[in-house]
């Protein structure tokens, strides 16, 4: 007797597609013990007018759990679950116990409860997604991603998905970025000069870590990208903020005992300003004086479409002072979480060895399939046409902004993907926020970016990379709208 039909449903609201969502419903039940050893299935017709699917469907996930032997197939007699199906476990779980561990005590050190920017897990649902960094479908180039991503999982690239590189990279992602990624921002670098990473964040961590102790003194951008104010303040060094002017980062305002200097000289996050080439170089001159390291994150130099991007810092270092971090997540989807380090083989040789006793690498078949996406060309088609794109989004931008009379703070000379905004000053921005999204209106409260106990709560960002250009002047105008409407100062 086959199982009951009944027993058999599919999970709402389940991602991927249905012919996967067969396999993982009958693999779950043999799993599990509730489907046993030659039991059999529901014919591939029954099942699917059950499920209300197509019986191709379910006749290509019975072939997949045959090819799995969690089935096995019995001539015209039909599909039973195999006799060399996993065995689910024999014991019981045991219920949850108590906790009696006093964690306050237990806990050496906290790494929760910062100023941290937070996103909607489901930001794709609101009409009106003013985020940073998030990846629109439109504008992401899924097929021939997913074509690179089958040839890494080719017999010629086996090697590459599954040996240990142990404290090596894929030679190919290497060659690619020594040869047209780093050339493109007047940096020139051999193979032992850089390093892959787990995304731009984890480069900066692998920096702090090797360059700061609780000796030594960080210079950083004030406001700055939060993550890496809780890298910094996590190494127990002494924290430095500066603030920023139009301009960037204002060399006479790092003080004199600072050991490392953190800035975005390209793109300053998060009000996007360019560092003229004058203060680049005032920055370098400033730092030999003090005899600093400078790390430069040039998280979006590809976002330049308005004007050709200006040479790299690290371009103009004549001294081996600069480490330049450099991503692939803002340019292709943040996901990827791939990035990469470049800087003196000494530190290098650091960071390679630090990065070996906490991950290894990154996955091989995750950096030979950014290799070929790369070296195939898809990644320059893919810049161009999110350039053309971002471009008329922030002209829609620019004029719905100007139309509604809202306030810019700061906005790239060269391009970027986002505008910070300054509110009137009585306005709190988290509290328009929550206003906001009752309005189907996703925008990014700026106090996280700030340093020290007294931050300006009238900032906010508001990014253009995720929303459809036919939507922008209306998505303005609730913001307009929700500014008038919020009270003044008593």
């Amino acid at each position: 007797m086959a199982l009951p039909v009944e027993t058999f449903f599919l999970q709402p609201g389940h991602q991927g597609t249905l012919q996967s969502q067969v396999q993982q419903m009958i693999a779950h039940g043999i799993l599990s013990g509730r489907f046993g050893s030659g039991e059999k299935l529901p014919s591939t017709r029954k099942l699917a007018t059950h499920l209300g699917i197509s019986r191709i469907t379910v006749t290509l996930a019975y072939t997949e759990l045959v090819a799995s032997d969690y089935l096995t197939a019995r001539g015209r007699s039909g599909y039973y679950v195999s006799a060399n199906a996993p065995v689910p476990p024999s014991y019981q779980p045991q219920p949850a116990s108590g906790d009696a561990v006093d964690w306050t005590r237990a806990i050496g050190q906290r790494f929760s409860g910062g100023l941290t920017l937070s996103k909607p897990q489901d930001w794709a649902r609101f009409k009106y997604p003013f985020i940073y960094g998030q990846t629109d479908p439109q504008l992401f180039d899924h097929a021939n991603w997913r074509q690179c991503a089958l040839q890494a999982l080719g017999q010629r690239d086996f090697a590459a998905l599954t040996s240990d590189y142990f404290d090596q990279d894929d030679p190919q992602l290497i060659e690619f970025i020594q040869r047209n990624t780093l050339p493109r921002r007047g940096i020139s670098a051999n193979a032992d000069q850089i390093l892959i990473t787990l995304g731009a964040q984890n480069a900066l961590w692998l920096a702090a870590q090797i360059l700061l102790t609780q000796r030594r003194t960080a210079a950083f951008e004030d406001p700055c990208y939060p993550a890496l104010r809780e890298i910094l303040t996590q190494s127990r060094c002494h924290l430095a903020p500066v603030r920023v002017d139009r301009d960037g980062l204002p060399p006479d305002g790092i003080p004199p005992d600072t050991d490392v200097i953190f800035s975005t000289p390209s793109h300053q996050c998060p009000t996007t300003s360019t560092m003229p080439m004058a203060r680049r170089q005032a920055l370098l001159d400033r730092a030999r004086e003090l005899d600093a390291l400078i790390v430069e994150d040039d998280y979006e130099f590809e976002m330049s479409f308005l004007e050709p991007p200006s040479p790299a810092l690290k371009s103009m270092d004549v001294d081996g002072r600069v480490i330049y971090v450099g991503s692939f997540s803002k340019s292709l989807f943040p996901g990827l979480r791939l990035g990469y380090l470049v800087g003196s083989e000494p530190f290098v040789r650091e960071a390679r060895a630090l990065r070996t006793s906490v991950l290894r690498h990154p996955p091989g078949h995750i950096q030979r399939t950014a290799a070929y996406f790369l070296s195939m060309g898809h990644y320059d088609a893919q810049i161009r046409k999110m350039g053309a794109a971002l471009h008329k989004r922030r002209d829609a931008m620019q004029s719905a902004i100007e139309a509604h009379g809202l306030e810019i703070a700061g906005q790239g000379a060269f391009g970027g993907s986002s505008y910070w905004m300054r509110a009137p000053q009585h306005v709190d921005t988290r509290q328009l926020t929550q206003q906001l999204q009752g309005v189907g209106v996703l925008i990014e409260p700026g106090h996280a970016f700030f340093s020290g106990d007294d931050q300006p709560q009238n900032y906010y960002r508001l990014g253009y990379s995720s929303i459809n250009i036919d939507r922008i002047h209306d998505g303005v105008g609730l913001i307009a709208k929700a500014l008038s409407d919020h009270p003044g100062p008593k």
